[in-house]
């Protein structure tokens, strides 16, 4: 008879066998226990078992009959086992008596179940598979009837359907759990996809890529982007135990010195192949790292599993980083199915980089070129003149904030101030068309500031310049000892002065329309008043004074105060406070100080 002695070994029927749900340790089934009664008292032997084989033991979830102390244990090993040969034969095994039997060994009784005659018949899964044997036991040599070998058969039959059903259930819950698990995991992606997509900078990216992973997917995550020459340039990294927030953050950390060449880190970054590791070690850890700290660390943090892949960008397919995840030892292993996810995320991830490097360096062009459109302020003899810009914290682009100050021949300050529509490089580009008009169109004349900008309104108009643009155009007229400030005022946030005596004026006036919004001949209105020695006039853009949700005015009357407790500071220091207290980057700020001096 055929004897195929791998089969105890081979991993599907270990695995049917698990999926049976049945406890190998000793527990009893009534299901089972029934199969086993009934071939006791229908077959009217002592002994009937339900015996199921694993790789290195039997096992009895059904008994009937069994003699101490099996039948407390309800296990034996494999030595001396009649089911042991049903499970490698693939076939009955019926014996009249075992000591007669060549392939047994002469033991008696075998294995201490006073086992004599013996007839087992297969119990099988779904494909087929031996997994044990529904046996009848006597401890007298025994000739088995063919009626008696049916009815055996009949109930092993049986008693196989009820294992089958139990191992579909086990796999339909296997299933169910996986598609759980799938729809947990594609939950994971578009959340990370929406958080990654929510941000520009790369840090920020990077720190909500760790927090998104962790814990649904790992333990632990440590998320790093390499530079130009294969440095650690970005690393971010999350623990699901906010009590290991400091080693992780110190792991990441190290990882910039502490690795080795062959550290799996550095191989997927030169590869940009993944790596898993089911049975994580820290001795292998040890092995590529150059000091005990981050071994020590990862101790701590729990190392049982980890998978590590590449961040890559989308069409270049370059590697830009790595994200290794880590389980701990009460965690199930990473998959297959894990590391699939992981380069998912991968993908992702280079995405998310690739966009917020291609915005810095299209925010750096941007800025560049609206640094070279805000002129050099001049000096004037008893005024002194500061101007700040700062680009907003967040957005695609610049803007088309600007300010600009000139002396004209008769010694006269033209200064102005003015923000085009649009937060891009268009905007900035019409800024710098809009000063150099305004440049062209005030230097060298003596007309009101009203008419000049009047005429600027129809000089937009003539050329065709499509951004629309607040601004305010300003004199500072010097007669008689006296300083005249002349302004007109096109859509912008008012002027402000700090007179000498500490209070602030906010130069209200009736509203005029944009620049580039007027159809046909336009007045302007040019509005004037006196700027006594140690005054101070205000031009800003409304980044200084705008808010998410809240009113202009508002934002108009905090700057006033602002300003107001400002005013024993020198020119250049009441600037900067002015910044300082923005509490909104939402949008670019330019402001232009124009202080008097003593005549």
């Amino acid at each position: 008879m055929a004897v195929n002695s791998d089969a105890l070994s081979d991993p599907a029927r270990l695995r049917a066998l698990r999926q049976t749900g049945l406890d190998t340790g000793g527990g009893t089934d009534e299901a089972l226990e029934r199969f086993a009664r009934l071939v006791r008292d229908v077959l009217d032997v002592p002994v009937a078992l339900v015996s199921l084989v694993a790789h290195d033991r039997q096992f009895f979830p059904g008994a009937a009959g069994l003699p101490a102390p099996s039948d407390r244990l309800r296990q034996r090993p494999l030595s001396h086992s009649p089911c042991r040969h049903v499970v490698e034969r693939g076939q009955p095994v019926v014996l009249s008596d075992i000591r007669l039997d060549t392939e047994i060994p002469d033991e008696q009784p075998v294995g201490g179940l006073g086992i004599v005659a013996y007839a087992g018949m297969p119990l099988t899964d779904l494909e087929g598979r031996t997994l044990g044997a529904l046996a009848a036991v006597d401890g007298r040599p025994r000739e088995w009837t063919s009626a008696e070998l049916t009815t055996l058969a009949d109930l092993a039959a049986a008693c196989s359907s009820e294992l089958r059903l139990r191992i579909t259930l086990d796999q339909a819950e296997a299933a169910r759990r996986r598609a759980e698990e799938a729809h947990a995991q594609l939950s994971m992606l578009a959340d990370l996809t929406e958080t990654l997509v929510g941000t520009l900078d790369i840090e920020d990216a990077l720190a909500r890529l760790a927090a998104a992973v962790v814990p649904r997917l790992a333990d632990w995550c440590v998320v790093n982007i390499v530079g130009p020459r294969g440095t650690l340039r970005h690393v971010a990294s999350a623990h699901h135990d906010p009590r290991r927030a400091e080693d992780v953050s110190r792991f990441s950390t190290l990882m910039r010195s502490q690795l080795d060449q062959s550290a799996i880190t550095r191989t997927v970054l030169r590869t940009g192949q993944p790596v898993l590791d089911r049975n994580a070690e820290l001795r292998g850890m040890r092995n590529r790292t150059l000091g005990p700290e981050m071994p020590e660390l990862a101790a701590r943090m729990g190392y049982a599993s980890h998978v590590t892949v590449p961040i890559t960008a989308p069409v270049r397919g370059t590697v830009l980083g790595t994200i290794s995840l880590v389980k701990g030892a009460d965690r199930e292993a990473f998959t297959d199915a894990d590391v699939r996810t992981a380069l998912d995320i991968g993908r992702r991830a280079g995405l998310a980089v690739d966009n917020t490097r291609m915005y810095g360096e299209q925010r750096h062009v941007a800025e560049v070129l609206q640094q070279s459109l805000l002129t050099d302020l001049p000096t004037s003899p008893h005024l002194e003149l500061h101007a700040r810009y700062q680009p907003a914290a967040s957005g695609a682009e610049v803007g088309g904030d600007w300010y600009d100050a000139f002396v004209q021949p008769d010694g006269d300050l033209i200064a102005t101030i003015g923000d085009a529509a649009g937060h891009d490089i268009e905007a900035a580009a019409a800024m710098g068309q809009l000063r150099n008009l305004i440049r062209g169109n005030a230097y060298g004349r003596s007309d009101r500031v009203g008419e000049l900008m009047a005429h600027l309104d129809a000089t937009i108009r003539g050329l065709r310049i499509p951004k629309p643009a607040t601004a305010i155009l300003a004199r500072v007229h010097h007669n008689g000892g006296v300083r005249q400030l002349s302004w007109t005022n096109a859509g912008h946030p008012p002027p402000m002065v700090l007179r000498a005596d500490g209070e602030v004026e906010v130069l209200h006036r009736q509203p005029e329309s944009l620049l580039g919004l007027t159809w046909g001949a336009t007045r302007r209105t040019t509005h004037e008043t006196v700027l006594e020695p140690g005054a101070t006039l205000l031009l800003y853009t409304d980044g200084l004074v705008e808010r998410r949700g809240s009113h202009l005015d508002d934002g108009i009357a905090e700057l006033r105060d602002r300003l107001r407790a400002a005013a024993e500071l020198p020119t250049g220091e009441l600037c900067d406070a002015l910044l300082r207290q923005a509490d909104s980057r939402e949008d670019d700020i330019a402001l232009l100080a124009i202080r008097t001096t003593q005549p």
